[in-house]
């Protein structure tokens, strides 16, 4: 089922606040070099759940990260809330969820340039998590 333009409004007004809340935390937190970026948020239909995919660089920081920011996810919340409280009437519950499909794709090239073809062996690529 497609999205409404609704629900594309409230991802895109969520994405671009919560890429400047979430690097400046990054950045008052003590964490130079590191880049955070919201690739994706989807909205749910009743607008009360938002799924957020966070591409982190260095890949090796992204577990931390994501624990890191899952714990603050109410301040996060609040947050983005005082920023749309002129847009939004009811702000969506945030779940965050790490975007792996770069490395994922990266690994099929990488695959594909190398001897291990992964079409004539598929089990040397790793099983993808649906989240």
């Amino acid at each position: 089922m497609e999205e409404s333009q609704r629900q594309k409004k409230i991802a895109s007004v969520l994405q671009r606040d919560l890429v400047d809340v979430l690097q400046k935390a990054a950045t008052q937190g003590g964490m130079q070099g590191i880049l955070i970026s919201v690739s994706k948020v989807k909205v749910t239909v009743d607008l009360s759940d938002a799924k957020v995919y966070l591409s982190i660089f260095p890949n090796d920081k992204g577990k931390e990260l994501l624990a890191g920011i899952k714990s603050n996810a109410p301040l996060i919340k609040h947050e983005i809330a005082q920023r749309t409280k002129h847009q939004l009437r009811r702000m969506p519950k945030l779940e965050f969820f790490i975007d792996d499909s770069l490395e994922y794709m990266d690994k099929i090239e990488q695959s594909l340039k190398g001897k291990d073809n992964p079409i004539k062996d598929p089990s040397i690529l790793d099983k993808r998590k649906k989240s």
